[in-house]
């Protein structure tokens, strides 16, 4: 492999006009791609296969109207409260935002508050008429049954005098005619007090159903209502979305101040932003440090920048054919980013060294693509295994992530082994400034200078960081292990969960909406469980009214449920919609209890009232789709260390090098579990990141980090590992070799640590909140795993076993083929036989 890169590091150099076009013929065609077909993305995380999706799908046959998304509007009145003016602006809003061609309708808060309000005080009266009714139904039923007994009583008297039963039915006609008209007119009364006693009991268990529910708060400050779409909330049209926010805000010229919930606010459109940028600003300015010329510096930052541009431009230009969430090009963007710089920089810094100490520039080029792109080939493999083995756990929205990440990663591995090489043949000697050849040109020129590098060479490694762990390693070892371990101690009560309002930003638009809801309306009103209930056929629709209630009533008596609300019913009268209110908010602990109890109370509905439930909406969605990726998570783990074991295997031909690369990555990845937990869990340091509503962790952060930092943990391992082998290959003792190994590659990989945490650092305050626990993650695991593991705990590891590190049995030694990642067959011999070779004819 690495005599394959040599030639094509060559091939690059010398063709640099052919290879530059190519990227940039690909560039234009996915730009133009993208330009042309991308379509919109959203944060629906749905599982095919779960109740929650077969709930949804149901829905959408049996009531399509009430299938689309909904999303809440909060009005603030001030301490003045609502008075009429007010609440004539708020409900010409709503009546305008119906004309939206996206809009299926809104609930008026004052309407329906003032009907629940009502509905008491209607109840009252109506048991009074009724019973006032009932009252006079019984006297005239008691003089109903006197004018029959009397009745009775005159045709037994006219029978007595002798007349004829004709006589007798001709002289009593009038008289029952009277009576049959009376009991008739007495049995049309009896069925009107029945039909108003059933609809006053309805109304009755409508009201104790929507007991707790209300629309206008109690002190008259705040009002909610709903915007009900004819689509998914994520397939309406982002206009849309723009149009309700500057309608609902136009209520302010009458002193109310409205709130879009998230649903409405949430903008997936952009994905880069300031953050972003100061964290790529930071990333140049290490690369200006360590290389010494904007252009050197440049360099990795323009080839991450065209790996960037194809791999998530690809991914945009995909959005019209697959369903994509906002963060699938975010995380392909950090990605791409990162490994984009570090990739260029291994093989810039290797060019860079090379030139210094007199080597041809073509020379060069090839042998840094040959041995360390080598090594970037390697490192970028297990990145691409882990990430696209998110695929693996079977969730639709997962494995397009992993997909888009991966891709972005082939694309920045290709990218600088081709594209890199041909960009340093354009600029020559350019790459490093005049101060730096005169002083390489003086020391080359210098007697006796190569016993002189080899006893700098020697200082060195003996000397800094690696010295001091390689002196010291037991304590380093100890010390690291423990330091982790600590660190990774809140890990254990992680809690994962999909983001709600609460985890927006404090000066955000949906935190204010999801905090004034909060406060005025309870903690369940920002999270509503829909649960769809299956009647048996035939019902009227007075019984089907009363099996509502009766199902209602049930799911009113789980624990934490304040209000269970019938709120729709098919025409056939099979299916029918309860919106759940929980006592707490749609990411707690308490509501994800409330979900499973109200599908264990399915059970007892089934059996009591012969209907079937099932339940859907976004807070039982989120709330699976955290389950399915909690559980996901072991066997996730297992292939992805496993694949990469192997390859690992393949490349150190050593047992004990992947297996330690392995262990150091499980304490980083607990590590940062715990950090993420301490942050966004818990709330410490919360004003730093801007946590101002701790909670759940996002709930697919877990198996993304490991996916990301176990490639990124193997990045580092190889650019370590693989210069401690090189040395140790060309004869150096294992020991010594540890040392300079280490000498030889931690200045580029602790420039490429900062630089990565640099950027996965500007995604911690990304506009897309969604995005900054993943950021956070990244950036910290990132941080410990270069710097406490791979240059810390590995080196002090691998001196203390010495050659026992290489070790590999006999019987798999053969059976290895020898991949060469440090290179080392790159000798002078077989260079001078690629040269003679041509890669392309």
């Amino acid at each position: 492999m690495a005599s394959f890169l040599y030639r094509l590091g060559k091939f690059s150099y010398r063709r640099r006009w052919l290879v530059i076009s190519i990227w940039l013929a690909v560039m234009v065609a996915v730009g133009g791609s993208a330009a042309a077909f991308h379509g919109t993305m959203s944060n629906n995380f749905t599982i095919p296969g779960t109740e929650t999706q077969r709930m949804a799908d149901k829905l959408k046959e049996a009531l399509p109207d009430s299938s689309g998304g909904s999303a809440s509007v909060v009005f603030d009145a001030g301490d003045a409260g609502f008075d009429q003016a007010k609440k004539d602006a708020v409900t010409a809003a709503l009546e305008k935002l119906q004309t939206l061609p996206d809009v299926q309708g809104t609930v008026n808060p004052f309407t329906t508050q003032e009907q629940l309000d009502n509905s008491a005080a209607e109840i009252a009266a109506g048991e009074a008429t009724a019973a006032e009714g009932q009252a006079q139904l019984d006297a005239s039923r008691a003089q109903l049954e006197a004018g029959e007994a009397q009745l009775a009583g005159l045709e037994q008297q006219l029978a007595a005098s002798g007349l004829t039963p004709a006589q007798i039915e001709a002289q009593l006609a009038p008289q029952r005619a009277e009576f049959a008209a009376n009991k008739e007119k007495l049995d049309a009364g009896a069925k009107e007090a029945a039909d108003g006693a059933a609809a006053l009991a309805l109304g009755k268990r409508q009201l104790e159903a929507s007991e707790g529910l209300r629309f206008v708060s109690s002190d008259n400050k705040a009002a909610v209502a709903q915007v009900q779409f004819k689509t998914s909330i994520n397939a309406v049209d982002p206009a849309v979305r723009e149009e309700v926010q500057e309608i609902v805000h136009g209520v302010s010229s009458a002193g109310v101040t409205a709130y879009a919930s998230k649903e409405i606010t949430e903008d997936v459109s952009e994905i880069f932003g300031i953050a972003e940028i100061v964290g790529v600003a930071v990333a140049a300015l290490v690369l200006i440090l360590m290389l010494g010329t904007l252009i050197a510096a440049g360099l990795p930052l323009l080839m991450a920048l065209i790996g960037v541009a194809v791999g998530v431009g690809g991914t945009f230009a995909l959005t019209s054919v697959i369903d994509m969430s906002s963060i699938s090009p975010m995380l392909a963007l950090m990605l791409g980013l990162a490994v984009g710089i570090d990739y260029s920089l291994f093989i810039v810094n290797r060019h860079r060294t090379q030139l210094l100490a007199g080597m041809d520039a073509e020379e060069s080029a090839a042998l840094a693509t040959g041995t360390s792109g080598n090594a970037v080939l390697f490192a970028g493999l297990t990145v691409i295994i882990a990430l696209a083995a998110l695929v693996v756990p079977g969730l639709p929205f997962l494995a397009v992530m992993g997909v888009a990440a991966a891709a972005t990663v082939a694309v920045a591995v290709v990218v600088a082994l081709t594209l890199t090489p041909a960009v340093l043949a354009l600029i020559g000697r350019r790459l490093i400034s005049k101060r730096a050849w005169a002083k390489a040109a003086k020391h080359n020129a210098e007697p006796g200078h190569e016993a002189a590098d080899r006893e700098l060479e020697e200082k060195r490694s003996s000397g800094g960081w690696g010295g001091m762990v390689t002196r010291h390693p037991w304590v380093a070892l100890i010390l690291s292990v423990v330091l982790l371990g600590a660190v990774a101690l809140p890990a254990s009560q992680l809690r994962l969960a999909l983001p709600d309002g609460g985890s927006e930003p404090v000066d955000s638009q949906a935190f204010k909406a999801y905090d004034l809801t909060r406060s005025s309306f309870g903690e369940g009103v920002t999270g509503p469980i829909i649960v769809v209930g299956e009647f048996p056929e035939g019902l009227s629709e007075n019984d089907a009214k009363n099996k509502q209630f009766d199902v209602a009533d049930q799911l009113r008596s789980v624990e934490n449920v304040v209000a269970a609300v019938p709120i729709a019913l098919s025409e056939d009268r099979r299916t029918t919609v309860f919106q759940v209110i929980p006592k707490e908010g749609p990411a707690s602990a308490g509501t994800v209890q409330v979900v499973s109890d109200l599908r264990a109370k399915g059970s007892a509905i089934q059996d009591d009232l012969d209907v079937t439930i099932g339940l859907t909406g976004q807070t039982a969605g989120n709330i699976d789709v955290s389950n399915k990726l909690g559980a996901a998570l072991p066997p996730y783990l297992a292939i992805v260390v496993g694949l990469s074991l192997l390859l690992l295997l393949l490349v150190f031909r050593s047992i004990v090098v992947p297996l330690l690369a392995t262990g150091g990555f499980l304490l980083s990845l607990a590590a940062a579990f715990g950090a993420v937990v301490a942050v966004y869990q818990w709330g410490w340091l919360g004003g730093i990141f801007d946590v101002a509503n701790p909670g759940a962790v996002l709930s697919f952060l877990p198996i993304i980090l490991i996916g990301v930092l176990f490639g990124l943990a193997m990045d580092y391992q190889v650019f370590i590992t693989s210069g401690m082998r090189e040395s140790f290959m060309h004869g150096e003792s294992a020991k010594h070799a540890v040392r300079s190994g280490f000498s030889h590659a931690a200045a580029v990989v602790t420039a490429a640590a900062i630089i990565m945490v640099s950027v996965f650092s500007g995604f911690i305050f990304s506009h897309l909140t969604m995005v900054r626990p993943l950021g956070f993650a990244m950036a910290f695991g990132v941080l410990i795993d270069a710097f406490v593991v791979r240059m810390t705990i590995v080196p002090a590891v691998m001196y203390l076993l010495g050659e026992k590190a290489w070790w590999l049995p006999k019987w798999l030694e053969r059976i290895l083929p020898d991949v060469d990642v440090e290179g080392a067959k790159l000798n002078r011999t077989d260079r001078s036989k690629a040269e003679s070779e041509e890669l392309v004819h």
